[in-house]
C-alpha cells in the first residue's frame, strides 16, 4: 500500500486553514468619499489660483429638476468672439456634492468657432453646478445653478 504524499497533506490543511481564516475578517464595504464644498471650492482654486472669478459671460443651461441624477444634461456657452485675440481658453464644470467635483475640464482655442461645450453629468445629490470659463487675457468668468435631483448617482454602495 502507498504511503500518502505528506506535502500535498500539509498544502491542503495550510490552504483550509488559510481560508478558515479569512472567513473571520469582517467585511469592508467601500463607500464614496465624503464630499463637501469646501472640496469644490478646492478644485476650484487650483483651477483659476488667486485670480478673481467674475460672474457673467458664462450661461449655464442645465435643467432645475432632474428626476436621475444618472444623466444630467448641461450645456455651458461663453460670450465671445472667438478671435485669435480674443478667445475661450477653457470651460470648467465642478459641482458641490459629488466625491469628485471636478467634473468636467474642456479646452478650447480660437479656431473652435464658438465657445460651447455639451456633455451629460452625473449628480449624487441636489446641488449647485458652477461653470467657469478662462478667456485668453487670463481673467475667469463664470455662473451657477442649482439642480434638485429627485433619484441621486454617485452613491452606489459596492457590497
Amino acid at each position: 500500500m502507498d504511503k500518502p504524499d505528506r506535502s500535498t497533506r500539509r498544502r491542503f490543511l495550510a490552504l483550509t486553514g488559510s481560508a478558515a481564516a479569512l472567513g473571520a475578517l469582517p467585511v469592508v464595504r467601500p463607500r464614496p468619499a465624503e464630499a463637501t464644498p469646501a472640496m469644490m471650492a478646492t478644485a476650484m482654486r487650483d483651477v483659476t489660483g488667486s485670480a478673481v472669478v467674475r460672474a457673467g459671460k458664462v450661461k449655464l443651461d442645465v435643467p432645475p429638476l432632474v428626476e436621475n441624477g444618472n444623466t444630467v444634461p448641461m450645456t455651458v456657452s461663453v460670450t465671445s468672439p472667438m478671435t485669435a485675440e480674443d478667445h475661450v481658453r477653457s470651460i470648467h464644470v465642478f459641482v458641490e456634492k459629488n466625491p469628485q467635483p471636478n467634473v468636467g475640464n474642456f479646452v478650447l482655442g480660437p479656431r473652435a468657432g464658438r465657445a460651447q461645450v455639451s456633455t451629460r453629468i452625473r449628480l449624487a445629490d441636489s446641488q449647485k453646478i458652477v461653470a467657469i470659463a478662462k478667456l485668453s487675457d487670463g481673467s475667469f468668468w463664470s455662473a451657477t445653478a442649482d439642480v434638485v435631483v429627485t433619484l441621486a448617482a454617485c452613491t452606489e454602495e459596492v457590497i
